[in-house]
């Protein structure tokens, strides 16, 4: 259920509002100004403020600027007199969702609430991979953030929701650029039309033209029907034009045309198709480069990019890492079937010095292998890939491990062991060794050598583990990632020799 505070000094209109949220199934509390619209916000979570503008104590616009400090995730919602609706603009701009004027109707009021709602949570929750078709399936994935510079893309998401505008999405790779464009078409004025992608880059250059526009039978060799171009097919709806920077001049002044007058000829046609299509173009390429080296149109770029999209790559919104792995943690659990609880302080560590060039993308690949390594409660530095902890060949520099694993000693190899498997041991340790090395090479009745191959491999992995337990105080993971034992072989070899890993605490 979700929390709404109405905040207003006129006590009629207060509890109207309140008696409208509460027959639609919302969690209302109520404050009289902008003071106690702020204690309430401190002291209890909400998911929008309906809020007047002038109040007595302290005023919605400066209450709305604290709120926002306080918690940007908030919606808020702005009340105000047709005389004032300058304010309420301006409230729009210092990160109000939209305002109402009064007299507020109850329909208009909760047609505007749940559009906050749901551009929110499509902005926050949609699928960074969903099918290119589907929104909100239960497979998908989650677009999950809270730093500061994701709460300025969802603002700048929920304002191009509301326009027809042409919308060009730059990021990096694996930076989410097609849930953007998702979440602005079915919050747009064509939600209920088609939502079609286009992969430009993956297109050969002599058919995208083809793909886009349509071409009619015997147009080109191979060309044995007529077809309707993507462009056709989204009539009404959106068309996301992916990797808009990878096609050619020729294509870039058909497509301005398209931008421009809404018309395009398919090939081999000589009639005009017109469509109403909203286009949402997204690119990973520096465009102003392209624009000086004459690879891409300057009038195209600036008709495309009248309120850009920038998506931050994830090495800059670093903060957001604890809020998507727990994303992910939860929402493998539920594909898998496991019931891993959180990461280690040392994963964590990890992660975060990572540099992720594949951004989220890559976020998740990575915790998607801890699930099919890990074999306990928690994400460990062995599950993750070796790549995010252990240096590269040559490096001068440690794995990446605790302090506490640091005082454990040095990563262990098999030269460490065979050095010191006969150092400090006790008189059975001693007798064991004995006769491993007696089993190792024996003289047989007829003076030919016996040897036991697989009984000397035994004792030497099991004094192996022994040793590396040993200076790892008795710890699973530490042991495993010092001595580069995938953790499921060690807790084999551990159960197969009997060894507690206790008796080396």
């Amino acid at each position: 259920m979700h929390r709404v505070l109405v905040v207003d000094d006129d006590k009629v209109l207060q509890d109207s509002l309140k008696q409208a949220l509460e027959y639609h199934h919302f969690f209302v509390n109520v404050a009289n100004n902008g003071k106690e619209a702020l204690n309430a916000v401190f002291r209890d979570k909400y998911d929008l403020v309906v809020m007047d503008v002038n109040m007595p104590e302290m005023d919605g616009m400066e209450a709305l600027q604290e709120i926002k400090k306080y918690d940007p995730s908030i919606i808020v919602l702005i009340l105000t007199a047709y005389s004032n609706v300058g304010d309420a603009v301006k409230a729009v701009k210092d990160g109000a969702y939209n305002y109402l004027e009064k007299p507020i109707t109850s329909d208009n009021l909760i047609a505007l609430i749940k559009r906050a709602l749901r551009a929110r949570s499509l902005v926050e929750t949609s699928a960074f991979s969903a099918p290119t078709l589907s929104l909100g399936d239960k497979n998908d994935d989650k677009f999950v953030g809270k730093s500061d510079v994701m709460q300025k893309v969802f603002n700048v998401i929920s304002k191009l929701a509301q326009v027809n505008t042409p919308v060009l999405i730059r990021g990096e790779s694996g930076t989410g650029k097609e849930l953007v464009a998702k979440a602005i078409h079915y919050n747009g004025p064509k939600k209920d039309g088609k939502f079609v992608i286009i992969n430009c880059a993956a297109i050969p250059e002599n058919l995208i033209e083809s793909e886009l526009f349509g071409h009619e039978k015997g147009a080109f060799t191979g060309a044995s029907e007529r077809k309707l171009g993507k462009f056709q097919y989204a009539n009404g709806g959106t068309i996301f034009l992916d990797e808009i920077g990878d096609i050619s001049p020729a294509m870039q002044v058909k497509l301005l045309r398209v931008l421009q007058e809404k018309t395009f000829t398919p090939v081999g046609s000589n009639r005009d198709v017109t469509v109403d299509v909203r286009i949402i173009a997204a690119s990973n390429k520096p465009f102003e480069e392209m624009i000086k080296e004459k690879t891409f149109r300057e009038d195209l770029f600036y008709r495309l990019n009248v309120l850009p999209v920038y998506l931050p790559p994830l090495r800059k919104r670093v903060s957001d890492l604890p809020h998507l792995i727990d994303y992910y943690i939860k929402y493998f659990n539920s594909l898998h079937g496991l019931e891993i609880k959180e990461i280690s302080p040392e994963a964590m560590s990890c992660i975060a010095k990572h540099n992720w060039p594949g951004n989220i993308r890559e976020l998740r690949n990575v915790i998607e292998h801890c699930f099919i390594i890990e074999s306990e409660e928690i994400i460990s530095v062995t599950s993750l890939p070796e790549t995010l902890w252990r240096p590269p060949a040559g490096s001068d520099e440690n794995p990446t491990i605790s302090q506490e694993q640091e005082e454990g000693g040095g990563v262990i190899n098999f030269q460490d062991i065979q050095d010191s498997v006969l150092d400090e041991k006790s008189e059975d340790e001693q007798s064991e060794l004995d006769n491993y090395k007696f089993t190792f090479a024996t003289k047989t009745d007829d003076n030919k050598i016996k040897m036991n191959f697989q009984h000397a491999k035994d004792m030497f992995e099991k004094e192996f583990i022994r040793h590396a337990l040993r200076l790892n105080g008795g710890k699973i993971n530490q042991t495993a990632l010092k001595a580069n034992i995938p953790k499921k072989t060690l807790l084999r070899k551990i159960e197969k020799y009997e060894i507690n890993p206790k008796d080396f605490h």
